[in-house]
Formats: C-alpha cells, sequence, structure tokens
C-alpha cells in the first residue's frame, strides 16, 4: 500500500530536544542531516570523537526524563542550536564550543537528576549522527500503531515521545513490522529497513513537562508481546523528501 509522509522530526543533540522539518535531503550510508550531530557525554562516559559508541555513555531521556521536554532548533548555516524548556531560560549555543559548554552545562544540571553522572562534555563523531544503531539510521514511524498504542492505554498520548525522524499512517497497526529486510522509497530517497526500535523509560516522559505519566512499555508488552515501536532503516539510494511525499513498499 502507499501513504504519504505527514511529519519529519529531527533532534540536532541526542535526547536534546526535537524540531519539525517541511523537508529534508538525505545522503545513502548516513544518518538523516542534523539529526543527532552532538551528544552529551556524561562524568562516566568512554566516548570520544573517533567512533560510534552505545547510547549508555550519554546523558539521555531513559535516565533525565526531564531532558524529554526540551525543543530544539538547529541553525544549519551557523551550527548553533537553541534550546528551549518549560523549567528553564531559552539558551542559544554552538555545541561544538568549548567556550559554550560552561553555559550549557550550567543551563542542563537542573533537568539531570543528582543520582546520575552528570553531564561534562559534548561530542560528535565525523560523518555520522549518533543514533542509537552501530550503523547510520533513520527512524520509520506509523500513526496507526501509535493510536493502538493510545486506545491500549485509554489516553492521548504525544508522537514525540517516540522521537522517530519519518511519520507516515499505513492505516493498521504494526504493518511496519511486517517491512524488515524489504526495501521502502519515500519521496526521492530508498531505504533497507533493518530492524524494529525496542524502546526505553524515555518513552514514559511526557514530552511537555518531563515527567513519567504513561507506562507505554507495561501496555507494550502486556498488549502484543513486545516493547518495540517503529523501526530503523537505513538510506541506500539518497534523494529529497518532504511532507505529503509518497511512502510506498517496493
Amino acid at each position: 500500500m502507499t501513504c504519504q509522509v505527514t511529519d519529519i522530526w529531527r533532534h540536532p543533540i541526542k535526547s536534546h530536544g526535537r524540531e519539525p522539518l517541511d523537508s529534508v535531503t538525505l545522503i545513502a550510508g548516513h544518518t538523516m542531516p542534523g539529526d543527532r550531530v552532538w551528544a552529551v557525554a556524561h562524568e562516566a562516559s568512554r566516548a570520544d570523537t573517533t567512533k560510534w559508541v552505545p547510547c549508555a555513555n550519554f546523558s539521555r531521556g531513559s535516565k533525565a526524563p526531564e531532558l524529554m521536554a526540551i525543543n530544539a532548533q538547529l541553525d544549519d548555516v551557523t551550527g548553533r542550536v537553541t534550546l528551549r524548556h518549560p523549567n528553564r531560560p531559552e539558551l542559544a549555543f554552538s555545541p561544538g564550543s568549548a567556550e559554550d559548554l560552561p553555559g550549557f552545562l550550567d543551563w542542563v544540571k537542573p533537568l539531570m537528576p543528582t543520582n546520575r553522572a552528570a553531564s561534562a562534555r559534548i561530542i560528535r563523531v565525523p560523518d555520522r549522527g549518533m543514533t542509537d544503531t552501530d550503523y547510520p539510521s533513520v527512524t520509520l514511524c506509523n500513526w496507526a500503531s501509535h493510536r493502538a498504542v493510545e486506545t491500549a492505554m485509554g489516553q492521548e498520548l504525544s508522537p514525540l515521545r517516540w522521537r522517530g525522524n519519518i511519520w507516515f499512517d499505513l492505516g493498521t497497526a504494526w504493518a511496519e513490522h511486517d517491512w524488515i529486510d524489504r526495501r521502502v522509497q519515500i519521496g526521492e530517497a530508498v531505504f533497507k529497513i533493518r530492524e524494529r526500535v525496542v524502546r526505553c523509560l524515555a518513552t514514559t516522559a511526557n514530552p511537555k513537562t518531563g515527567v513519567r505519566d504513561a507506562d507505554t512499555l507495561k501496555v507494550l508488552k502486556d498488549t502484543w508481546g513486545h516493547q518495540d515501536f517503529s523501526v530503523y532503516a537505513e538510506v541506500i539510494r539518497g534523494g529529497a523528501i518532504k511532507t505529503g511525499d509518497a511512502v510506498k513498499v517496493l
């Protein structure tokens, strides 16, 4: 079946805010431009700027739910990022700047639990975003699956809990799970669907408040026997994607 792209999101700093887009141009073998470009390493992290490392090395919403309430805006020309949070003043800074780092650490400190390793530095790995996969990935999300979770929980949920990149409506919940190892064209780009996304505690936090208020993981497990939502895809042919573009299995 075919459907259309409804939403495109990127997350300039991993776990520290999201930004809506009208369009994006993807490159084969790369993450979405501007998505997870930087990541915030904590005091116990072994991350450096030479290679990908797992998410446990970074400050993230699964351990610090208040981070889930951040909105971000990346200036693609200057590389500056503006962060907004309901409980913090607006902050505009350059994530790659050593001079700007203390201001960011002061800004984010009140959002971090005191029993967790504190945020310490911001890193960037050349030529790829710091996604949760050891390969450059883009996350594809199905509105029908989101509605199924809402129905099972008996409450409305913000789709921002899932921190996905590209949204569309297949009309049938979990139809995207049948795409594993298949190729899907969205706009001009073609993806290979690699695997389901196993979800973490970040999805239990409300993106407006940063407060954990919905046990998404329990509902997924009790209702469907898994903790998965959306799929990871690899860009195998680059091209432009915009809202309204067709989504079709090849």
